[in-house]
């Protein structure tokens, strides 16, 4: 049986750095393992990739040491069961707003009686033994908007919940704030500690998308555990440009 490589990285250190993909593409989430990133986070969300597309980069990603998340839009049963039986360590599902919502992204990753998953592994490493399945699998809620804000202790309190996964940018436009300058928005940062605080509180792993190095900083200083830096096409516009600067 595959074990959870979020999990024993999350076990292992104080805090893990996350890179993000969003298209297709061979060699980014290999690069990112081979920089020292812990997990790598696939979108299926705003990225131009579907549920075949990553189970096509897990099985890459089967013997590179690296752990695995992937964003979905919706608590819907199907599609977080089709990643998961393709080796995601990590579901992490967006605009969750009430301690249902929540419920029924966990109940997606569990099966009968507790939860709605459907049996059908697709990695022969995984094994066949549900439990064992159930046992691997992280489920983060994404807090977004002002309703989650509300509801954040709610939230926090559904059984089954591995983590929450804070973003930024949304919480600042349902907040009435600019997206890019989310971090650097006070009334943005405030809820943002609102919500680290709450999910230590609560025993939780507080995540968030911190969208670069610098702001990465600040938010592993506040607290967060799991912080994703950077997607493929910011580290190739980051690497590229100090090439042609270099040369100029």
């Amino acid at each position: 049986m595959t074990a959870s490589r979020l999990r024993d990285a999350l076990a292992a250190k104080e805090r893990i750095f996350g890179g993000w993909v969003v298209g297709p593409t061979i060699i980014g989430p290999e690069e990112f393992a081979a920089a020292g990133y812990d997990y790598v986070g696939f979108d299926v969300q705003h990225g131009y990739l579907d549920d075949a597309d990553v189970a096509l980069l897990l099985r890459r990603l089967e013997h590179v040491p690296v752990a695995t998340a992937v964003r979905l839009p919706t608590p819907d049963a199907a599609p977080i069961g089709r990643v998961l039986d393709a080796g995601a360590d990590a579901v992490i599902i967006a605009m969750i707003e009430s301690p249902e919502q929540a419920a029924e992204a966990v109940a997606a990753t569990r099966y009968a009686p507790a939860g709605v998953r459907s049996f059908g592994p697709l990695r022969a490493s995984l094994g066949v033994d549900p439990a064992a399945h159930e046992a691997r699998t992280s489920v983060f809620a994404m807090i977004e908007t002002a309703r989650g804000l509300a509801a954040l202790d709610e939230i926090c309190a559904v059984e089954g919940l591995s983590g929450v996964y804070v973003g930024p940018a949304d919480l600042a436009i349902s907040l009435g704030h600019a997206p890019l300058d989310a971090l650097a928005t006070p009334v943005v940062v405030d809820a943002v500690a609102r919500i680290q605080a709450a999910a230590s509180e609560a025993g939780l792993v507080p995540a968030i998308h911190a969208n670069a190095g610098k702001p990465g900083k600040a938010m592993a200083e506040m607290g967060f555990r799991m912080i994703t830096l950077a997607s493929e096409s910011q580290a190739l516009r980051r690497g590229a440009a100090e090439h042609l600067k270099e040369a100029q």
